[in-house]
């Protein structure tokens, strides 16, 4: 079950990359939140939700990560983030990693059933798919459907429909969106020739597009793509969504 975020207060959970390499990207979620007239705030004690420890297979550390943002975001009423695999493992992941200990379960459930990906938030928490928005001149995009966000949460439809209803912005089609990069976290660092050769082939699909820039939901994902298209090399680069959106804001500067 899924709680309705309407009339809730946002917590902005901004994800370690973010924090560390994009913190723009976790301004960029606030200006668009606040220009919806959403209150916003920002647990300060937050770190990371134990995603790379449970992917490695490291339960143990994966819960003192994760007991961590629970204690952080106790009082949080709504939980949003930049992040389609960081909401897919508080979401799908914590009930599961909590499941045979009474202490911390209900709260497990109760922030999985609260917590949003950032487009997903808007389009289908508060049901606002357009945001009134309009970049200073016209540009194409094109979107690469990170695997979690897509697979785990459903994403995809909601970003796009946010972007193709902002004025100036067009929308076209990237041949394989819904195939992995090849970053997978710890994968692209177990395998990494595995994960190489997938990347290559995503470029090669970035560099047929005719899209101007790519779009996507994940930093981690973009990241992955930007240091394949910089040794490419490639003027294309990938954006997160949060920030090609809060480049239409009325008080942007152009």
């Amino acid at each position: 079950m899924h709680d309705s975020p309407k009339g809730k207060r946002a917590s902005l959970f901004v994800t370690c990359m973010v924090d560390m390499l994009y913190p723009e990207t976790g301004w960029a979620v606030v200006d668009v939140l606040e220009h919806l007239g959403i209150t916003v705030d920002f647990p300060p004690k937050q770190t990371c939700c134990g995603q790379p420890a449970f992917n490695a297979g490291d339960r143990t550390s994966a819960k003192q990560v994760a007991i961590q943002f629970l204690k952080a975001f106790k009082d949080a009423e709504a939980i949003v983030t930049p992040s389609g695999s960081c909401a897919a493992m508080v979401r799908h992941e914590y009930p599961i990693l909590f499941a045979d200990d009474p202490q911390w379960f209900d709260e497990a459930k109760r922030l999985a059933a609260i917590t949003w990906e950032f487009t997903e938030y808007l389009v289908g928490g508060l049901g606002i798919s357009d945001l009134q928005l309009r970049l200073p001149k016209r540009r194409s995009f094109a979107f690469h459907d990170a695997c979690h966000g897509l697979r785990m949460l459903g994403l995809g439809a909601a970003a796009r429909t946010l972007l193709k209803n902002m004025d100036n912005a067009v929308v076209e089609e990237l041949e394989e969106s819904d195939v992995c990069c090849g970053f997978g976290g710890v994968f692209s660092v177990k395998m990494a020739d595995v994960s190489g050769a997938m990347l290559k082939r995503k470029i090669n699909g970035i560099q047929e597009c005719s899209a101007e820039t790519i779009v996507t939901g994940d930093v981690s994902c973009m990241t992955h793509m930007n240091g394949g298209l910089a040794r490419t090399p490639s003027p294309k680069r990938v954006r997160h969504i949060a920030d090609v959106l809060a480049d239409g804001l009325p008080d942007k500067p152009s």
